[in-house]
């Protein structure tokens, strides 16, 4: 006996969801633009880091406030597609597993859209004239940008990247090696916590968010919509 195919009204039902890949290529890209565009503005010379000379740091926030505020407004811009990203995924892991795995990726990748939201506020206060004139107040800032969009920032992004390896692997929706490469990867960003007592672990801090973009994107073109 022939089934019948599928009338219009029923193909029409089926949820639009924005295509998760390029969300993420998106994050990514905003986000990597920021870093890019602020260094070539700032004449090759990079953000500077918290851990360096609290002087070095100083001039730097004054003679490049136009760079300062480009990879500022970039990285609080890079926000809207990861949220559009976590959501996104979020209905479509509800489709392999309504449990733990899709509530932490909400969770996590909540908490990263909101974390780079206030890195990219604070980093753009310090292109304010009258706070470049204090010094404490520069390193206070300084400081507070780094944590929220360094530590926090991916510490947040692995728990939502072991969200959804977590709901994916339900279904083996990804394949085993994306999963366990996920798990690697939310692994290594937790770990990055440590960089707030010692400083040494903040080499870990580069290696987790951008083998986190890379397998959210993969991720995002992988996942399948039923």
């Amino acid at each position: 006996m022939a089934v019948a195919a599928a009338s219009p009204v029923e193909k029409s039902v089926r949820p639009l969801e924005p295509p998760l890949g390029v969300l993420g290529a998106a994050f990514a890209g905003l986000f990597v633009a920021g870093l890019v565009i602020s260094t070539i503005r700032a004449g090759g010379s990079p953000f500077p880091s918290p851990f360096g000379n609290a002087a070095d740091a100083l001039d730097y926030f004054r003679d490049h406030p136009s760079a300062v505020r480009t990879g500022a407004v970039l990285q609080y811009a890079s926000a809207i597609p990861l949220v559009l990203y976590t959501a996104a995924a979020v209905a479509r892991l509800r489709r392999h597993s309504d449990g733990f795995g899709t509530a932490l990726t909400a969770l996590g990748g909540g908490l990263a859209a909101v974390f780079l939201l206030c890195s990219g506020t604070v980093s753009w206060v310090l292109t304010v004239p009258e706070v470049t004139a204090d010094a404490g107040v520069v390193r206070a800032v300084h400081t507070l940008a780094f944590l929220v969009g360094g530590p926090a920032n991916v510490m947040a992004t692995g728990l939502l990247i072991a969200g959804i390896a977590i709901s994916a692997g339900h279904r083996n929706a990804l394949g085993p090696w994306m999963i366990r490469i996920g798990f690697a990867i939310a692994l290594i960003a937790l770990c990055t916590t440590l960089a707030l007592t010692f400083t040494g672990a903040a080499f870990l801090l580069p290696i987790a968010r951008f083998t986190g973009m890379a397998w959210l994107i993969t991720a995002g073109f992988r996942l399948p919509r039923s």
